[in-house]
């Protein structure tokens, strides 16, 4: 058994779920591991990410790592284009891996194409014109609005100062292996490439190379991430809720939905955990929100948000339940100074470091919360490695993967994304869509926009 740097503490639920509950899960639990494996469930035409930690070769690896340190080599700034599932398994990876500060970071990875704001876009092109800079465009077609438009223009400033040939040296395009307008244009351009496997979503993709060459760029080990992944499928592995994580925190998660839990916060403790937070947040929503049914997936930072969001955790609406995301050990400790004067009151805790306060503060908040009828339950991460990462990834991508079974739902398809760009789209004035362009027009006219 590969050494476990996670681990799932769910005692604490005890007082809302029994363990005769949990033991009427085991059948469809069992069933849905079958349909995992078999490929025999809805959207199996997407469940490449499922043992994708042990397909990607070692040849694949040092191939995005060659690719990353010639790019290096050159630069001081990697601008990363992309939506959804495209950039924020890497963002997250980054952010959780790096320093705090984005100016103690070199290389330094920065992310667009995930909104269309003109402010963003003028203050990247300042940092633009401060640095040497190397692009990855990722879009599995190529044809998705915002990363396009974005593309456009940095492929414009990239031409402008470097002309054609050099900014085409200094381009990854992460697509399609075969098809789509991105792959037809790194051909026509002679971009170097990267191909994201056709069995594997966005939001399940970070262990592929749209998540793993800007890792790599950042000067990561994209090899310890992925092993870490595999080490991953022997802990989330098979129906046996003792010892299947993800089975048992999928399992957790239904019960407490179908008793009018239908919120789930994920509550970390620690700063660098925040866009973990965000690409988990994608990663559930987009899974189980359909057919009108799907827990709705909300993060916190604490104890800074406790300072905001805490009075309604404690006292508001009772249809919210919690999973705290905790650290066991940092690479570094600072302790609370002493002073004479102790006007502050708080020389109690002269000599005590911060991951005891933190620490205590995480089990005082975990103690109100469950008076205050939260139910919650706790993940612990061993280091900030990344291999405790990997696992982390595989968990959470098997957990939902289950959990969607469980409500009934593919958890693999997104159709509901699509409404939104077909109204864009029209109103857009997009070639094919006039005559519905035409019906929003006077819809929003009736509303006064």
């Amino acid at each position: 058994m590969p050494q476990a740097h996670i681990a799932y503490d769910d005692r604490t639920l005890s007082e809302w779920i029994g363990a005769e509950e949990k033991d009427a899960y085991r059948a469809n639990v069992a069933l849905a591991e079958e349909m995992l494996q078999k490929g025999t469930g809805q959207g199996n035409d997407f469940t490449g990410w499922l043992d994708l930690p042990k397909r990607v070769s070692g040849d694949e690896i040092t191939a995005v790592n060659d690719k990353a340190a010639e790019l290096r080599d050159k630069s001081q700034l990697l601008i990363c284009i992309g939506i959804g599932g495209s950039y924020l398994g890497a963002r997250a990876t980054i952010d959780f891996l790096s320093a705090s500060f984005e100016d103690l970071r070199s290389p330094r990875v920065v992310f667009a194409g995930h909104q269309l704001n003109s402010d963003y876009l003028d203050d990247l092109r300042k940092l633009f014109d401060k640095n040497d800079v190397v692009v990855n465009v990722i879009s599995k077609s190529g044809t998705t609005t915002e990363p396009g438009v974005i593309f456009r223009i940095v492929r414009q400033w990239m031409e402008s100062r470097y002309g054609k040939q050099e900014a085409a040296a200094r381009i990854v395009a992460t697509t399609d292996p075969q098809k789509g307008a991105l792959r037809k244009l790194a051909t026509e351009e002679s971009y170097a490439t990267f191909s994201i496997p056709g069995d594997v979503g966005g939001r399940f993709s970070v262990l592929t190379p749209v998540g793993l060459f800007p890792i790599a760029y950042a000067g990561i080990d994209i090899a310890q991430l992925v092993a870490g992944a595999a080490d991953a499928m022997s802990l989330c592995g098979g129906s046996d809720l003792e010892t299947n994580l993800s089975a048992r925190y999928a399992v957790n998660r239904n019960i407490l939905f179908r008793r009018g839990k239908t919120i789930e916060m994920m509550a970390s403790l620690q700063p660098q955990l925040h866009y973990v937070a965000e690409w988990w947040k994608q990663l559930y929503g987009e899974s189980e929100g359909k057919n009108l049914t799907g827990i709705f997936p909300a993060a916190a930072d604490y104890t800074t948000d406790l300072h905001s969001l805490g009075q309604w955790m404690q006292e508001g609406l009772r249809n919210v339940f919690e999973t705290f995301v905790v650290l066991k050990n940092v690479a570094t400790s600072w302790t609370v100074p002493e002073f004479d004067s102790d006007d502050d009151g708080l020389n109690y805790l002269k000599k005590q470091s911060l991951e005891y306060v933190n620490d205590n503060a995480y089990k005082g908040t975990l103690l109100a919360h469950l008076d205050g009828d939260v139910p919650a339950s706790t993940l612990t991460l061993d280091t900030r490695s990344p291999e405790t990462l990997g696992q982390l990834f595989y968990f959470y991508e098997k957990a939902v993967a289950l959990s969607g079974y469980l409500l009934r739902v593919n958890p693999f398809n997104q159709p509901g994304v699509e409404a939104y760009k077909r109204n864009m789209f029209a109103l857009l004035s997009k070639p094919g869509f006039e005559e519905q362009g035409a019906v929003l027009q006077q819809r929003l006219r009736g509303i006064g926009l």
